[in-house]
């Protein structure tokens, strides 16, 4: 072998290990974000006397729990995406105001959606109310409505990702505004009608998002957001990861 092919193939070798070492580093602030995120979300409990009090006296989150068309689970508390006949189930407790929720969809949502479209996975959504009560305001409740007005118009999954990618800072309650929420409707084609714009305006679903945040307070949940697969905390897991997820999930559907 020539002196010249030797040197061609170990700079071939060190490019190879330094890509290596670039998506492990990739991986590593991947987790980091999630793990941090999550701890500012979880943090922000101990600024307010009662843990996990949302919404407490705030107007709009008393009323009758009407939920949203096709809610499902243990007293309807959830919002379904995906086939009945999906082997593995996601459940998810997440605020529209958290930023480690938002973290947790950047990073895991490609993965989400291709399991759900193949039908090997279907998600139950909770929507809870976490950031409202620990720094104030009403942008959680009234997000998670205009979310469950979605619903009921069959368009939930694009307006709950349309939320998250135009989520605001934590400390600013943009998300209480009707007027923002309707406008982000206009992004998901066919939701922004007048039926759409009564029920966030009338706070159709107010009492109901307030039912399904006193599920997550007498269920002893840390923070948001909390993700169980097949009723274990993923979040738990700090090797977990999208390729990590999927292989469990295609693996169920396997068995």
């Amino acid at each position: 072998m020539s002196e010249k092919n030797r040197d061609g193939k170990r700079a071939a070798r060190e490019r190879l290990a330094v890509q290596r070492e670039k998506q492990k580093a990739a991986e590593k602030r991947r987790r980091g974000l999630i793990v941090g995120a999550a701890i500012v979300c979880v943090l922000a409990l101990a600024t307010v006397g009662g843990i996990l009090a949302a919404n407490t006296g705030k107007s709009g989150s008393s009323g009758p729990s009407i939920g949203p068309s096709g809610a499902t689970g243990k007293d309807g508390l959830a919002i379904p995406v995906g086939r009945d006949s999906a082997k593995s189930t996601l459940t998810v407790w997440e605020d529209f105001r958290c930023p480690a929720c938002k973290v947790f969809e950047t990073v895991y949502r490609p993965t989400i959606h291709e399991l759900v479209d193949a039908g090997k996975l279907r998600v139950e959504y909770h929507l809870v109310t976490l950031i409202d009560g620990n720094l104030g305001g009403s942008g959680s409740l009234h997000a998670a409505n205009a979310a469950a007005c979605a619903q009921d118009a069959g368009k939930f999954r694009r307006y709950h990702d349309v939320l998250y990618d135009n989520q605001p800072k934590e400390t600013v309650d943009t998300f209480a505004d009707h007027a923002k929420l309707i406008k982000l409707a206009g992004k998901v084609g066919g939701l922004d009608t007048p039926t759409f714009q009564k029920c966030v305006k009338s706070g159709t679903h107010n009492g109901w998002v307030t039912k399904v945040n006193s599920a997550f307070q007498s269920g002893g949940y840390s923070g948001t957001p909390t993700v169980l697969l097949g009723g274990k905390n993923i979040n738990a897991d700090q090797t977990m990861n999208p390729a990590k997820l999927k292989e469990m999930v295609e693996a169920a559907n396997k068995s």
